[in-house]
Formats: C-alpha cells, sequence, structure tokens
C-alpha cells in the first residue's frame, strides 16, 4: 500500500499505529470467512470429515486473504481516521 495517495497527496497514515487496528478488524474479516465456509461445508456436503472442513475453511482464508488485507485498512481510513472524502478535478 502507498504511504501516500498518488493522486491528491493525501498521507494514508493519520498517526502512528493506525493499521496495526486493522489487524483486528481483518481477524474478524477471518472470524466470520471461517464460520461462513464452515456451515457451507456443513450443510451442503451433510458433515464430513475433519480434513474436508480445514482444507476447504484454509482455501476460502487463503484465496480471501487480499480482500481482507485492503478492506480491514479502508474500514480503519473511513471510521477512525477522519479522512473525508472531497471530489476534486481529477476525480
Amino acid at each position: 500500500m502507498n504511504s501516500d495517495c498518488p493522486v491528491c497527496g493525501q498521507h494514508y497514515e493519520v498517526e502512528p499505529g493506525l493499521f496495526w487496528g486493522a489487524m483486528y478488524v481483518s481477524y474478524a474479516f477471518s472470524v466470520a470467512i471461517s464460520i461462513i465456509f464452515g456451515f457451507g461445508t456443513f450443510f451442503l456436503l451433510h458433515d464430513p470429515d475433519v480434513w474436508v472442513y480445514l482444507a476447504i475453511v484454509i482455501s476460502a482464508l487463503i484465496l480471501f486473504s487480499p480482500f481482507s488485507l485492503r478492506f480491514s485498512r479502508i474500514i480503519m481510513l473511513y471510521l477512525f481516521s477522519g479522512i473525508e472524502f472531497k471530489q476534486n478535478k481529477f476525480n
């Protein structure tokens, strides 16, 4: 992730350690993905073996990790940093 916006020059990390909080948001995403795919596996495959659960949940976590990383940082920026989007001539 860039430290500054290439278009408007906004510095993303407004205060030191802002993205440490994004780890907690990313953890919440990982828990939600695990629960969704775990229950989905249970209902679609009717109680398979444990290794099937592990394979499906771990695969889903690996596939959704870029989503989790980016969106957890975006959530931290929008909710807790005080940065407001102002449309300018570049947008």
